[in-house]
């Protein structure tokens, strides 16, 4: 099953009749792309390579309507711009978070945000018994890792699992969105 797209079929097709009239040529040249970017994003070492391709592809999907008629030169140029353009928000981003590993809160917490804590660890664990063995399989294999292991993990996970890489991401989403709705109720619950 493919990724839910932001991109419109219009605006994909507009995107393929201008990486080249040729709609095979275009499909070639639309997977070497994404190739590219995604190779681009783990050079620069970002978190989620796949994920801001996909992003490059949704923000040239909005404005190639406007910029094909006037763009001069290869369009393969103007998604590199995008996607360095992604790699500085990336590292904004970054410097204005800080990671959990670096937190000590132990001492901030109250006995209320302990509690609070233990009660969504035992509904996280209430959670996952209710999910099928390859549901629990493929959401732990699916954020077991971080960084670059991550990126290679997971498609290492998706050719264990025959499918595609896109397909192991929507699952993923799809039982991670379960999951919270299901932690949401749980918690609900304990708290009245």
């Amino acid at each position: 099953m493919a990724r839910r797209s932001a991109i419109p079929p219009e605006s994909f097709e507009e995107i393929l009749a201008w990486l080249n009239p040729d709609r095979e040529v275009a499909g070639a040249m639309y997977v070497q792309l994404r190739d590219d970017l995604a190779k681009i994003f783990i050079w620069r070492q970002c978190a989620d390579p796949e994920g801001l391709t996909d992003e490059v592809f949704d923000r040239v999907a909005k404005k190639v309507h406007d910029v094909r008629p006037d763009y001069v030169g290869d369009p393969r140029l103007y998604f590199h711009a995008v996607a360095k353009n992604l790699v500085k928000e990336n590292i904004r981003t970054l410097k204005t978070h800080v990671s959990l590993t670096e937190l000590d809160l132990s001492e901030e917490l109250t006995t209320e945000d302990q509690d609070d804590d233990a009660d969504l660890h035992d509904c996280l664990d209430e959670c996952l018994q209710k999910l099928s063995s390859d549901e629990r399989e493929l959401i732990a294999g699916y954020y077991s890792k971080e960084k670059l292991a991550k990126i290679k993990h997971r498609a290492d996970l998706a050719q264990r699992l025959g499918i595609s890489v896109e397909t192991l991401r929507v699952r993923a989403f799809r039982i991670r969105g379960s999951l919270a709705e299901c932690i949401k109720r749980c918690l609900e619950r304990k708290r009245k």
